[in-house]
């Protein structure tokens, strides 16, 4: 097993004192600093980026070849961290502790430290790990206008309100599908430069946003619902990526619950849960997500769009599309092609 102590006064440095160790190269595009590992230690990437107010994001696409233990010191630099693990496990405890917890895929943790105090992070060999960590200096983050502590929940206001880093807290969520959905949006993302900085910084902030949503959640006493078991939840998450890849297909509830092994009612259950929508509603806002984008990028008229995403009435699309967007669908399709002709003639 390999320990990395990590002593930094800034997050970036955490890049730094892990090359030192087990090796790599790091570069910096657009504020963008990301540490590429390709030897006998790792494979992958370790991806920092910083905003402002004290605000910063991690993300970690790396398998490791030995196990690694991240011995983080609790110094100046000490966040509330926010951790998502997309894919793979670790597990994390304090210096003060022998016992270790276990963050199983699709699972989060909030964690920050006394001053002097270590936290243990450690990321098992061979398993391939992808994992996002929201780190908030609290001194910074709470003189942002914007910023309200008086919406948290009296447990995590404490922890914000922690500026002098006296107190150690962990949170350590359960299955959290929906976060996963931001994670798949950053790592679909095409653009560059400034563009592809600040659509990284507005997910952040859904996703911070999701885990004090979580917190709340959990504080208030709300479980899972009690008619579907973890592994029947990512069933229902597996299908509905199905219905974003295929929105023209003509589902019926039948013949999901036919693939799934699910009743009709633990797949409306799961649904509600996870998208606050019925399966039927979710098949309808999938359609219309796609067909927004066929007409923002594609050379279809509004006919082609509606059969090509699986509706067989325009006249129905068309309402619908007006109710969703304010919009109707040529009036939406003629703003764009307004767009592109302005674009056109200013270059």
């Amino acid at each position: 097993m390999i320990e990395i102590e990590i002593i930094a006064d800034s997050p970036k440095y955490l890049l730094r004192q892990i090359k030192d160790v087990i090796g790599g190269e790091i570069d910096e595009k657009w504020n963008e600093h990301i540490l590429t590992i390709n030897n006998s230690n790792a494979v992958g990437t370790i991806k920092f980026m910083p905003f402002d107010w004290g605000v910063n994001f991690l993300n970690l696409d790396i398998t490791f070849s030995k196990e690694i233990t991240l011995k983080i010191k609790a110094c100046d630099f000490n966040p509330i961290r926010f951790i998502y693990n997309y894919h793979g496990s670790f597990k994390h405890r304090f210096g003060i502790n022998n016992d270790e917890i276990l963050i199983e895929q699709f699972h989060s943790l909030i964690f920050t430290n006394k001053t002097g105090g270590y936290n243990y992070i450690h990321f098992p060999k061979k398993e391939k790990l992808e994992t996002s960590i929201i780190q908030i200096v609290r001194k910074k983050f709470i003189k942002k206008r914007t910023t309200n502590l008086s919406l948290l929940n009296e447990r995590l206001f404490e922890v914000f309100r922690d500026t002098d880093h006296e107190n150690r807290f962990a949170h350590y969520g359960s299955l959290n599908l929906k976060m996963a959905d931001y994670i798949k949006k950053i790592k679909k993302l095409k653009t560059k430069g400034m563009v592809r900085v600040l659509k990284i910084e507005g997910l952040v902030y859904e996703m911070l946003s999701l885990h004090i949503q979580k917190h709340n959640t959990f504080q208030n006493g709300v479980q899972l619902p009690t008619s579907l078991s973890k592994t029947e939840l990512k069933l229902v998450r597996k299908l509905s990526n199905k219905i974003i890849k295929d929105p023209s297909f003509n589902y019926s509830l039948d013949e999901l619950s036919s693939e799934t092994g699910l009743s009709q009612a633990k797949l409306q259950d799961g649904f509600k849960f996870l998208y606050k929508r019925t399966v039927t509603e979710y098949v309808r806002h999938i359609r219309l997500e796609a067909a927004r984008e066929l007409m923002s990028n594609a050379d279809l008229n509004v006919s082609q769009v509606v059969y090509s995403i699986g509706f067989t009435s325009r006249s129905y699309f068309s309402k619908i599309f007006k109710e969703k967007y304010d919009v109707t669908p040529n009036e939406y399709r003629k703003n764009v092609l307004n767009n592109l002709l302005f674009d056109n003639n200013a270059a």
